[in-house]
């Protein structure tokens, strides 16, 4: 799964999963599991909604999420014992 970050006009950024990456030809994306930036249930949807569908036209930009896998370890300025 692939995790996007939509910048929907005039609304927050929506978080969902994807199975593949959107493709230039695409009018339309649908997500898989809706929610805030911070991982927190969504109230505009109704109780229950796990599938999304948004048209390309209301969005934005898309940021790709990195997967926990392929975040990076940097080392912390301080010391943490």
């Amino acid at each position: 799964m692939i995790s996007l970050l939509l910048h929907i006009a005039n609304s927050e950024p929506i978080k969902v999963d994807v199975d593949e990456m959107p493709q230039p030809h695409d009018t339309m994306i649908v997500g898989k599991n809706p929610r805030e930036r911070s991982d927190k249930e969504l109230n505009i949807f109704d109780e229950g909604v796990t599938t999304v569908i948004f048209p390309l036209w209301r969005i934005n930009y898309i940021q790709v999420l990195p997967s926990p896998d392929d975040e990076i370890e940097f080392p912390l300025p301080f010391r943490t014992d």
